[in-house]
């Protein structure tokens, strides 16, 4: 078991807020260049989450300094900690990993604040990392564990080939995925993501992660692609990967997804490809036959853009306790309102209140920054209860939620 940081630690920690307050981005780029001279650590980041425009950056050190303010309440990181145990297992990333972020760490806060990077605060520093590390450690073994022993379960990377390709909306492309050894998959929870190292020609291997888009079968998954104008994932699965292509992936993983036993009423509110993991739930619920309430809500710019339209409507077809209500914010001359979308401009909290039971309803959502940030905040002001807003991002945290992640390698 992990021991309890010490009064010392806690105290010289909490001394260094001002000059991370001051220096922390600085800290975390030089972090970051430090950890990038080794090929193997630098493998297990997403490249466009970093440089000069990425976010992870930032968001890393917002993290790093909301855990130096209350690195006298650890209690409080039992939700961060999971969702990054999960995170890190999707990565593939081991107990030989941390030292390199260790070294990195304290190297990178000795060259930025120099005379007052002292023994002491290299200690503290190096006391607190290892403390968060240990319990992260500890949480991605037991996960490891659960992952090999499920059925259809596996350990590291295990093949899967393509088995269909199909073009859901000008920009998604939906796959479906079959083991190559023709063995069971773990059957996922409704809204988790598998991990994908897609192997290169030329180059290291990319790693994405990608929201399941079909409920659990035991057999096989679906994971259903935005081509974006900048993503080489994106565009190599779009343009390169066909039918019989062989993709290595990891486990899913993933601290979003429905309850188990959802009682209802549940609303599932998405955002462009943010639809994925939501049509995950929806089938879930669909197909297991039960009583519960479900409202699916997504909003898209027009019907050249919208994934998974008629598939959404014949789920819901004939079911009485499922509702689905489309928003086109722009749309074409060829949209039809009533046949290919049910609303047009955008989704609001106001719409929420009148349409859905916003006192009752359990709320999960995804989609981009701006849709998340609006609507994390706009429910919680519709006095929505934190425990009853479920979200998923794909990405670094960021201040859009008052309850940041600590990720301390991905």
């Amino acid at each position: 078991m992990t021991s309890p940081l010490s009064e010392r630690t806690i105290t010289i920690v909490k001394a260094t807020v001002p000059a991370l307050e001051a220096h922390g981005l600085e800290i975390v780029r030089t972090m970051y260049g430090r950890m990038f001279e080794d090929p193997e650590i630098r493998a297990l980041f997403n490249p466009s989450h970093h440089g000069e425009t990425g976010s992870q950056p930032k968001a890393l050190t917002d993290a790093i300094l909301a855990y130096a303010r209350n690195i006298d309440n650890l209690g409080a990181l039992g939700a961060a900690v999971e969702r990054i145990a999960q995170k890190h297992v999707g990565l593939q990333i081991r107990p030989e990993h941390y030292p390199a972020v260790a070294n990195a760490l304290l190297g990178a806060i000795a060259d930025v604040l120099g005379d007052a990077a002292t023994d002491e605060v290299l200690e503290a520093w190096g006391e607190a990392y290892w403390f968060l590390a240990n319990i992260l450690i500890g949480r991605e073994k037991i996960i490891y564990g659960d992952l090999a022993a499920a059925e259809g379960g596996w350990l590291g990377w295990r093949d899967f080939r393509i088995e269909r390709k199909i073009r859901e909306s000008d920009i998604v492309t939906s796959f479906l995925l079959r083991p190559v050894d023709a063995g069971p998959v773990i059957r996922h929870r409704p809204g988790q993501y598998l991990t994908f190292q897609l192997e290169q020609a030329e180059g290291a291997a990319l790693k994405r992660n990608y929201s399941i888009s079909s409920a659990p079968n035991g057999q096989t998954y679906r994971i259903s692609v935005k081509r974006e104008p900048m993503g080489d994932a994106s565009n190599w699965l779009h343009d390169r990967a066909d039918i019989g292509t062989v993709l290595k992936i990891a486990p899913p993983s993933g601290d979003f997804f429905l309850k188990d036993e959802a009682e209802g009423p549940i609303v599932l509110l998405s955002g462009g490809v943010g639809l994925t993991p939501m049509v995950s739930m929806l089938e879930a619920v669909a197909l297991r036959g039960t009583n519960v309430s479900l409202h699916y809500v997504h909003g898209t710019q027009d019907g050249g853009t919208h994934a998974m339209g008629d598939h959404v409507r014949n789920l819901v077809r004939g079911r009485p306790n499922l509702k689905a209500t489309t928003f086109y914010m722009s749309p074409r001359s060829e949209d039809v309102l009533g046949r290919t979308h049910d609303a047009e401009g955008v989704v609001t909290i106001d719409w929420l209140r009148e349409n859905t039971p916003i006192k009752q309803a359990d709320y999960y959502l995804c989609g981009p920054k701006p849709f998340l940030a609006a609507f994390v905040r706009g429910l919680r002001r519709a006095g929505v209860n934190d425990d009853r807003v479920h979200y998923e991002f794909f990405g670094p945290a960021d201040e859009f939620s008052e309850d940041p992640t600590l990720p301390l390698v991905a």
